[in-house]
């Protein structure tokens, strides 16, 4: 099937009230632009320096997602061009973007990623690590929590709604609580594989690489 394809199949089988990311990373500016041309405007990456290649390339109506982990050291590269940071994953990040916003006077809109799967080999806060978190972002005032993310380990079905109804009870919870900087707008959970599953159990914001553009080209 071709892109075009592939978002029309997409966008009539999820929910009006979830928002589509086209996951980017290592595509073509030629294959992004063919899944903007059916519509997407939002657009996800996974490295600082692959977003800011690709950024001039589109217009101001493209909204980038910087859903990979983000190095202290290169967050004054992306100020004022990501819509939405899903990688919150540490208090030396938050403060990092705290001091990289303020100067340049604009807001950083972020998502909490919660590794719900305690997986040594990924990034991400535990669970129990978010209360802390979210006290060192009440204290800022240019970092504006907007809600989580989460990636799943590989695992089965029953495991994968184990894992999304954890993090969507976490989102919900934290959602009847009130915060200074802090609402949960955007639950981020499900990929090309889950993203079904993902949506069964409360997301609203799904990203997907594979589903959109095919098998990922490696070597770019």
């Amino acid at each position: 099937m071709s892109i075009k394809e592939n978002i029309s199949r997409l966008l009539a089988d999820i929910p009006e009230n979830v928002k589509l990311i086209a996951v980017s990373k290592t595509r073509t500016v030629e294959e992004m632009k063919e899944a903007y041309a059916s519509g997407l405007r939002d657009f996800g990456e996974n490295k600082v320096q692959e977003l800011t290649k690709k950024y001039d390339d589109f217009d101001e109506s493209v909204r980038w997602h910087l859903i990979g982990h983000l190095q202290r050291n290169k967050v004054k590269h992306i100020v004022g061009k990501v819509f939405l940071i899903h990688s919150l994953d540490s208090t030396r990040l938050l403060a990092e973007l705290e001091k990289q916003y303020s100067a340049a006077g604009l807001d950083a809109n972020v998502l909490i990623e919660i590794n719900i799967g305690r997986e040594e080999n990924k990034t991400g806060i535990l669970p129990e690590e978010l209360e802390e978190m979210l006290a060192q972002c009440e204290k800022c005032s240019r970092v504006k929590v907007k809600g989580l993310m989460t990636v799943l380990p590989i695992c089965g079905v029953d495991e994968q709604k184990k894992y999304f109804r954890e993090v969507k009870g976490i989102w919900d919870s934290l959602g009847k609580r009130q915060y200074r900087n802090i609402e949960m707008k955007y639950l981020s959970m499900g990929m090309t594989g889950d993203y079904k599953t993902a949506i069964s159990e409360g997301s609203n914001m799904i990203r997907i690489g594979e589903g959109i553009f095919g098998k990922r080209n490696y070597n770019i």
